[in-house]
């Protein structure tokens, strides 16, 4: 399975494809499977913050521009608050397509600041010493880890990391 990511960063794109065709899969669905295709959107979003979050974030704070690093953590806070309320909600409720719409900007614009050439996340992470290879390796590991985590019963409510949530 590690062969076909050659590295961290290759993971990584790869689910940032997956998530960019569930998202147009959503826009074309029916009402009867939208349910089903956001709960498979909020999942391998889920898995894929929990990864960066967990091992390639930290493994580059200190190599790359601490404020892009910051800045993403940021970003998928603001992705977690419409993950838990899109697992909540229904496509009945009112607001639930335009939380999966603004879910997909979010996710577009974190892609884009990961992704672009040059000054992005992986173009710093590529000049880096990091070793990128044992990074995707332990990255697959936690992957399959939650994988199977979602399979038994469920991952549980997306954590927001970065925001300092105050009690009522």
């Amino acid at each position: 399975m590690a062969e076909e990511y050659t590295d961290a960063i290759a993971l990584l794109k790869a689910d940032h494809r997956k998530v960019e065709a569930l998202f147009e899969k959503f826009e074309k669905a029916g009402a009867s499977t939208k349910k089903g295709i956001a709960h498979q959107i909020c999942v391998e979003l889920k898995v894929h913050t929990l990864i960066e979050e967990e091992i390639f974030y930290p493994g580059l704070r200190g190599k790359i521009d601490d404020d892009l690093l910051d800045e993403a953590y940021v970003e998928h806070d603001g992705a977690k608050v419409l993950i838990n309320d899109i697992e909540a909600g229904d496509p009945g409720d009112g607001f639930y397509d335009a939380k999966v719409t603004v879910l997909s900007e979010e996710i577009k614009h974190h892609v884009h600041e990961e992704e672009m050439p040059s000054e992005g996340m992986f173009a710093q992470a590529r000049a880096t010493d990091v070793d990128l290879v044992s990074m995707r390796d332990a990255m697959l590991a936690r992957k399959e880890e939650l994988m199977a985590q979602e399979d038994a019963g469920g991952l549980p409510p997306a954590k927001p990391t970065a925001v300092n949530l105050q009690p009522a």
